[in-house]
């Protein structure tokens, strides 16, 4: 009885010390001179630019991700074929990689001159780094293992035995990936899509890279605290950082409430 109160003890002092106890310094350094100040740090036009940029790349990744994760999960599941392995693998390379690292290989690629694509794409009139495209390239990618992740062990779970029941009744592909595969694996599709949709709002190191971080154009709700911390305008930046705290917050509660449902199967 006395190991498990300690132990408990030890977990959750440790949760407070670490998660806690700064969370909720935040929470007091935004809101210790009132409503007034948060009220005006978050009605600037940047700000209100930066939290729009974030919303527009995480509507793009999103759905994209949702996509390629239930197809990857499908195809790794349901289909044999070489470099079923890798690909497996592959999946989750943006969790092994830094995200500074992905942003810079980003930049390699799409940079002006010298990039693989970039030299092309500039004499073409696109640009991607410093500008939406590049934001929503690093957002993508540090977004994309959530979805498979959370499908492929609900397929495995449930076999294809429903499916081969229904090809023999007459129904195509479509139709039985509509009517028995997606319902099936909706709430791990949902818990994937909190997921991913955490990662993208809060992303950081590979958008700092490739964006620019220029004010009014390319800075996102990450990239503006950071920018006002370093021209020490606190209060604001613990502002903006209280609205990301209470998205997670809102995520993690969406993900108590899915969990459930999606362990029932």
């Amino acid at each position: 009885m006395l190991r498990r109160l300690g132990l408990r003890v030890v977990a959750l002092g440790y949760l407070t010390i670490v998660l806690l106890a700064p969370l909720a310094m935040v929470f007091y350094r935004t809101f210790q001179h009132g409503l007034e100040p948060v009220w005006q740090a978050l009605s600037d036009p940047l700000t209100l630019h930066a939290f729009k940029v974030t919303l527009i790349a995480t509507a793009i990744a999103v759905p994209l991700n949702t996509v390629f994760g239930i197809l990857c999960a499908l195809a790794i599941v349901r289909r044999r074929f070489r470099g079923k392995g890798l690909l497996n693998a592959f999946i989750d390379l943006p969790l092994a990689v830094s995200p500074v690292v992905i942003g810079l290989s980003l930049f390699l690629l799409y940079a002006p001159n010298g990039g693989w694509f970039g030299n092309w794409l500039t004499q073409h009139g696109f640009q991607v780094l410093f500008a939406l495209p590049s934001i929503v390239l690093a957002t993508i990618f540090v977004s994309v293992p959530f979805v498979a992740r959370e499908v492929i062990p609900v397929l495995r779970e449930l076999g294809n035995e429903q499916e081969q029941a229904a090809g023999t009744l007459g129904a195509n592909r479509w139709q039985r990936f509509w009517l028995i595969t997606l319902p099936s694996i909706r709430w791990a599709v949902i818990y994937g899509v909190i997921l991913t949709t955490a990662r993208c709002l809060g992303e950081y190191g590979a958008v700092a890279v490739v964006s620019g971080r220029i004010e009014g154009k390319t800075e996102t709700a990450t990239t503006r605290i950071e920018d006002m911390l370093q021209n020490f305008q606190t209060s604001p930046a613990y502002a903006i950082a209280v609205v990301l705290a209470l998205i997670a917050i809102l995520v993690l509660v969406l993900m108590t409430l899915t969990k459930p449902k999606e362990e029932a199967f």
